[in-house]
């Protein structure tokens, strides 16, 4: 059995849940990725992910938000069907949430039956989550939400 360290276990991974979300969403952005940079980015948010799960406050919407940057994460990478079961996972943990996280959710969905050349659910899930930005109460996420999706919309030439 492993020693337990010297530190708080509990605000190292309340640390590294925020830190590597935040590392790998600076990757998302940087526009001139390298192959590392990729692996890395792939790497950073597998650990949010594990790090939310030792969390005594590990959430739905946490897990819907990683899983959420998971799979647009590997829409960016062009694996399709990773990006699915990503964005299908997504979906799991949004299922219950406010209209924002479950938009979200269909967002990513969309975007990777559109990387895996299925017009038809791409579009299906694009209608739900625009159907869902109504819904949205706080202004500044409905906004983010929109961006994104007219983002998709122009991308499937809807």
């Amino acid at each position: 059995m492993a020693k337990v360290p010297e530190f708080d276990v509990a605000a190292a991974h309340k640390y590294f849940s925020a830190h590597c979300f935040n590392k790998a969403w600076d990757l998302i952005e940087k526009p001139d990725r390298t192959p590392e940079d990729e692996r890395l980015m792939v790497a950073l948010n597998q650990a949010c992910i594990y790090h939310w799960l030792q969390r005594d406050d590990c959430s739905q919407q946490r897990l819907s938000v990683g899983y959420w940057q998971a799979s647009r994460i590997q829409a960016l990478l062009g694996n399709a069907a990773e990006a699915l079961r990503l964005g299908e996972v997504c979906l799991f943990y949004s299922g219950e949430l406010k209209p924002f996280y479950l938009g979200y959710a269909h967002e990513a969905l969309a975007r990777a039956y559109g990387l895996a050349a299925s017009p038809g659910d791409s579009a299906r899930h694009l209608t739900l989550a625009l159907e869902l930005v109504a819904k949205v109460g706080d202004n500044s996420e409905r906004k983010l939400l929109e961006a994104d999706l007219e983002q998709l919309k122009k991308g499937l030439a809807l």
